[in-house]
């Protein structure tokens, strides 16, 4: 399977109008096929289970290097699973990728990608540090997107709470940031993580709150 091989099936998924919908909807320069979601999805699944971890990453290469939107997409999806062995190759990848991003949609699907690759090996948590100080705003963002899991845990070990009050710390250091996605990322991480640790969530509040933009307040405060 190539790219040219997969950019062919993907414009064969090609809806009429909706790639003229999609450019004014994500507002990025940029080619887009008009091919929905499921359907990226759906080819994807094709391709990976004809390939092995290698292929897959170089076929997920050419279709990034491709620029277009929906190849982008197919490439993180491409590289969207826990168990990848080995994966220093597709973390490295979707690093590379990071620096490029331009839209939200693109972020957060690489970012999905590459939260399975953190959670394979936390000690990549350093390379995502170093995203905090980017003058990209994406990367800045992104940095917040790929640690999500760290929400979610219930009996979070140590180690997990560690990250947990890393990446808060870093929150803490955004919050003078009024980029509006670097607000929304300090609410939704907050926003999830009051789900299963609100004592933290209200500590933040209490300490930051009202430097916060007040929709990522409220955004953060949903559930408390």
């Amino acid at each position: 399977m190539t790219p040219e091989d997969a950019l062919e099936e993907l414009r064969a998924f090609s809806q009429p109008g909706k790639a003229l919908q999609m450019a004014a909807y994500h507002k990025v320069d940029r080619v887009f096929l008009g091919v929905a979601n499921p359907d990226i999805d759906a080819a994807q699944k094709t391709w990976r289970n004809s390939l092995d971890v290698s292929e897959r990453v170089a076929l997920a290469d050419g279709l990034w290097q491709s620029g277009i939107f929906e190849a982008r997409i197919a490439a993180a999806k491409l590289l969207t699973q826990a168990r990848l062995r080995p994966d220093e190759t597709a973390w490295a990848l979707i690093q590379s990728w990071v620096p490029e991003f331009d839209c939200w949609a693109l972020a957060d699907h690489v970012c999905i990608a590459g939260q399975k690759r953190l959670i394979a090996d936390p000690s990549r948590i350093e390379a995502v540090e170093t995203w905090t100080k980017s003058e990209h705003m994406w990367t800045r963002r992104a940095a917040m997107v790929i640690t999500l899991p760290w929400t979610k845990q219930n009996h979070p070990k140590p180690q997990d709470l560690a990250i947990r009050d890393r990446v808060l710390g870093w929150a803490a250091a955004y919050v003078a940031d009024r980029d509006w996605f670097i607000q929304k990322s300090i609410g939704w991480w907050l926003r999830e993580l009051s789900k299963h640790d609100r004592p933290r969530v209200e500590a933040f509040l209490e300490k930051h709150g009202q430097e916060m933009k007040s929709f990522a307040r409220k955004e953060a405060a949903k559930y408390l």
